[in-house]
């Protein structure tokens, strides 16, 4: 089996709260890595995603250097990172997803 890792970071410029993770965590960047295996059997190059991982710094009165790795849900981190963007308090998906999906009064029409 082939599998392909993808690495990103994401930045979010206020605290945030993801069901990977205890508590809420401070702004800042965060490394993801998304793990997707190829699928055998299609007649072109296809993967599908196995897991996707966020990393958090522990904090520096813990232990310099420490990580939490954790499984998360990729969409959850996308509505989180809408939000933040949006500056949506937590746990209000869907204005989350309007913000994401829904043109905005000063959209030019098309």
């Amino acid at each position: 089996m082939t599998t392909r890792t993808t690495k990103s970071t994401v930045t979010f410029t206020r605290p945030f709260n993801l069901s990977g993770f205890d508590g809420e965590q401070p702004a800042g960047r965060y490394s993801v890595e998304t793990d997707a295996e190829l699928l055998e059997g299609v007649s072109f190059p296809a993967y599908r995603r196995m897991a996707t991982m966020m990393q958090l710094d522990a904090p520096s009165r813990v232990s310099a250097g420490i990580l939490q790795v954790a499984v998360i849900n990729p969409d959850e981190l996308a509505a989180a990172l809408v939000a933040d963007a949006a500056h949506i308090p937590d746990g209000d998906e869907f204005a989350a997803w309007r913000a994401s999906n829904m043109p905005s009064a000063t959209d030019p029409k098309v």
